[in-house]
C-alpha cells in the first residue's frame, strides 16, 4: 500500500514539477513568448520575473524533503497561480479550449498534494505500528 502512495505521489509531483518549470523558466528569462502572453492578459512586464521565481522556488519546496509548511505554502501558491492565469484567461475571452491546461494543472496539484498527506498518513502508522 505504501509503496502505491509513494508511487502516485511521485508521478503527480514528478508531472507538477515539470509544468511549474515549464512556466517558470520563460518567465524568470523574459522570454518574448511569455512577455506577449503577459501583454495580451493586461499584466506589467515586471511581474513576469517575480512569478516565474515564485515558482520556481515553488518547485525547490514542494521537492524538499521537511519543511511541512513550506509545502503547504508552495501548493497554494500553485493554486493561486493557475487560478489567477485562468480568470485572466477567460476574462479576456479566450477560448474555451485555452482553459484545458489550467484544468490538467489543477488535477496535478491535487493529485501531488493528496498523495503527500496519504504518504505523511502511512508514514504514521508505519510508525506506530
Amino acid at each position: 500500500m505504501m509503496k502505491r502512495i509513494r508511487v502516485w505521489y511521485w508521478i503527480f509531483t514528478a508531472l507538477l514539477s515539470a509544468l511549474m518549470l515549464a512556466g517558470s523558466i520563460p518567465d524568470i528569462l523574459s522570454v518574448s513568448s511569455a512577455v506577449d502572453l503577459f501583454n495580451h492578459l493586461g499584466y506589467p512586464d515586471y511581474l513576469l520575473p517575480f512569478l516565474g521565481v515564485a515558482k520556481l522556488l515553488g518547485v525547490i519546496a514542494i521537492l524538499v524533503p521537511g519543511f511541512p509548511r513550506l509545502k503547504e505554502w508552495a501548493y497554494a501558491g500553485f493554486v493561486f497561480d493557475l487560478a489567477g492565469a485562468m480568470y485572466s484567461t477567460i476574462a479576456v475571452g479566450d477560448p474555451f479550449s485555452s482553459w484545458v491546461g489550467f484544468f490538467v494543472g489543477f488535477i496535478l496539484i491535487a493529485g501531488s498534494y493528496v498523495f503527500h498527506h496519504k504518504k505523511l498518513a502511512s508514514a504514521v502508522t508505519k510508525e506506530s505500528v
